[in-house]
């Protein structure tokens, strides 16, 4: 991406509006007034091959008349015009185009969409939009968009992929107290997208946090890459998370919105901050453009009211960032500002007493202190206080810290227009405050695990060198050159097995003698099991059977369960039967893949039977996976605790499993080509240093 290109769009010397119009209740005037109104110092150029004057301003009519150069161009004309007026601001010169027009690929018009943009890049120009309301910036004070004015001022940006949400929002930063230094639609993201636009305003001077609202992404790693290397924060609320909603934001801005928890994934993985809902995405704006980083897990909570103090102890818990009792240096220095009826363990409750002083000298205190990571006030208000004397005492004691701008703080204030005025003063210099203590918490909190994110994403990744490609491409081409878009179970574990993963031993049987032979071969007792492309779940079927412990047994089971598949599927086409080794009880896990349509090979993790079944108790992340991120994901399953050794049991090999996990990772990232989904189900996991083995395995393949 040429920088200097988007800097033309986003910070133009000079505009023009294509489209500009006399009418006022036409975008084309609503453009042109709001570029006059936010006071834009640059030069604009209408263009109206019917007017000689818009709104005072000499009109144009074409950009050819225009005397001077012009860095960007607004087009507000129809549709069908538009790939017209793109090749006539090519030839001018013209660096970027902001496409406010709808009727493209939003409405399926998707090859007019494509053909603008190529127009464009032949001219080396780049788009915002189709289907935009505009962009938004305080710092060059130009509105040039059809929302109504520029937002409350703040050190933020925030992108959107909904215009009417982005119009609502501009108007909400002053009603909310959070402001933004720019506001930018982003609509069918034709050309520059939210990747691009990461990757500037993580340069641009004026901004110092990202916030994003995605209702789809059409390049995840492209994305995953740019937040990765952001050094500042990026936020982000992904709209479109339940089937319903998903099918909504499809519909609305033409791209695919993916499940929910690979978006999460996703996320994590690229140091991206995930908002809940609209209102925490405001507050976490606010939090994470006025503060740096929590560096610690040491949160301290200083309070007037002990109700407050508990709400705040309990969401500190909700949000993983639990209490501590402060050390007993911190606690003696603290009770000196406090009545003996106070507590000074942590929350710290200066009972409703407290004043000026107290909230100014403990605030002092703890926030200058080492062991403090990170600072949350609280005040209940009293008659016996003045709301705005305590946010002054607070804002003097962080000033006389030294630890300002070091570590972060937010502060909740709890009563009447006199404690909401003293929170709009905290906000006006840059001490991040909310009207509930819980809101207080989680925006702190955030801090936190965006430092967090940040370690995890500097670590080292892994790299698997034991794997032979070329092996599980042989056994994908067998089922290629048979017409299937499916692979065996046998097959399947020759792929895993080429990866290193530890299947069960398992052979093909086509006749009831042969699986006589391969059964003493491998040892009673043993599995038998269907083999057919056409029969995917073999239980169903009735295609399985377990704990067979002689030849009888294997005799009758070959029968059984060929009666069965005929039963069950009476054209499938039946290999045999597979003779497998019984292996060993162990915990059973479940290992899985998708090819998402937006991040590509996806990993998936959880404990295998009930638990996936009936409580999806999986977790997710973006191929590929090293051995630390694999461990994380062993941990952070609900059932992790029966891995780590429950109720007497032994541990279970999870550092053989997040070596497996890693090593499947690899595998679905190596043949991303051919494999569409795949999963290792049930893998049973022994006790520490005892290993794992995979049972059964499934991959279906791309249809080609």
């Amino acid at each position: 991406m040429e920088s200097k290109v988007l800097d033309g769009l986003m910070r133009p010397k000079s505009i023009a509006i294509i489209g500009a119009s006399t009418d006022p209740t036409k975008i084309g005037y609503t453009v042109v007034n709001n570029i006059i109104k936010g006071g834009y110092e640059g030069s604009i150029y209408p263009v109206n091959p019917k007017a000689d004057e818009i709104l005072g301003l000499k009109s144009y009519k074409s950009l050819q008349e225009i005397p001077g150069e012009v860095d960007a161009a607004v087009i507000t004309v129809p549709s069908k015009f538009v790939l017209e007026v793109v090749d006539e601001a090519g030839k001018k010169g013209v660096k970027g185009l902001i496409i406010i027009t709808s009727g493209f690929g939003e409405v399926g018009n998707k090859e007019l969409e494509a053909t603008v943009v190529a127009k464009a890049h032949e001219y080396g120009m780049r788009i915002l939009g189709p289907n935009i309301v505009g962009t938004l910036s305080n710092s060059e004070k130009l509105n040039a968009s059809f929302a109504p004015l520029l937002p409350l001022p703040g050190k933020g940006a925030l992108v959107s992929q909904s215009g009417a949400l982005l119009i609502a929002m501009d108007m909400a930063t002053f009603t909310r107290r959070v402001g933004f230094e720019k506001l930018i639609s982003i609509g069918n993201m034709s050309d520059v997208d939210f990747a691009d636009l990461v990757e500037w305003l993580d340069k641009d001077e004026t901004t110092s946090c990202i916030t994003l609202y995605i209702e789809g992404i059409k390049d995840g790693r492209k994305f995953m890459n740019a937040a990765k290397k952001a050094t500042k924060p990026v936020i982000a609320l992904k709209a479109g998370v339940s089937a319903h909603g998903a099918a909504a934001a499809a519909s609305h801005t033409g791209s695919l919105a993916g499940a929910a928890k690979v978006y999460g994934a996703a996320f994590q993985q690229a140091g991206v901050v995930q908002a809940t809902d609209l209102g925490n995405l405001f507050d976490l704006s606010l939090a994470l453009s006025l503060q740096p980083p929590m560096k610690g897990d040491n949160l301290v909570i200083i309070t007037n009211g002990g109700g407050v103090g508990v709400l705040a102890t309990d969401a500190a818990e909700r949000f993983d960032l639990p209490l501590k009792f402060a050390p007993k240096d911190v606690q003696e220095e603290l009770k000196k500002h406090m009545p003996v009826f106070g507590s000074a363990k942590n929350p710290v409750d200066l009972t409703g007493m407290a004043g000026y002083d107290w909230y100014h000298d403990s605030t002092k205190f703890v926030f200058s202190h080492d062991w403090a990571d990170g600072l949350v006030v609280l005040y209940c208000e009293t008659a016996m206080t003045e709301p705005m004397e305590i946010a002054q005492g607070i804002k003097k004691a962080l000033d006389e810290s030294g630890m300002l701008g070091k570590k972060p703080v937010t502060v909740s204030f709890v009563g009447g227009d006199k404690s909401e005025k003293a929170m709009q003063w905290l906000v006006e210099n840059e001490i991040p405050a909310y009207g509930a203590p819980d809101l207080a918490v989680h925006a702190i909190s955030a801090l936190r695990e965006y430092d967090r994110m940040k370690e995890i994403i500097s670590e080292p990744e892994e790299t698997i060198t034991t794997a032979n490609k070329e092996i599980a491409l042989k056994a994908i081409k067998a089922a290629r050159d048979d017409g299937r878009d499916s692979l065996t179970e046998i097959e399947a574990k020759q792929v895993f097995s080429a990866y290193g993963l530890p299947v069960t031993t398992t052979y093909l049987a086509k006749s009831e003698e042969d699986a006589i032979k391969l059964a003493k071969e491998i040892g009673f007792p043993i599995v038998m099991k269907i083999v057919s492309p056409d029969i995917l779940h073999k239980s169903d079927a009735g295609g399985v059977k377990v704990n067979i412990k002689d030849e009888a047994g294997c005799r009758d089971a070959y029968k059984t369960i060929l009666t069965n598949a005929k039963a069950y599927k009476a054209d499938a086409n039946i290999h045999g039967v597979a003779i497998q080794e019984m292996a060993p009880w162990g915990t059973e896990v479940i290992l899985g893949s998708v090819n998402d349509s937006t991040f590509g090979p996806t990993m998936m993790f959880g404990l295998g039977g009930i638990f996936v079944e009936v409580l999806k108790d999986v977790t997710f992340r973006v191929a590929p996976v090293s051995k630390k991120s694999a461990l994380r994901m062993i941990s952070e399953i609900r059932g992790a605790p029966i891995l780590a050794g429950v109720r007497g049991e032994a541990p279970r090999d999870r550092v053989k499993l997040s070596e497996t996990i890693s090593s499947y990772a690899q595998m679905i990232v190596d043949l991303s080509e051919e494999i569409s989904e795949s999963d290792a189900n049930p893998v049973l996991v022994y006790e520490e240093g005892k290993g794992l083995k995979v049972a059964d395995a499934r991959i279906i393949l791309k249809k080609k």
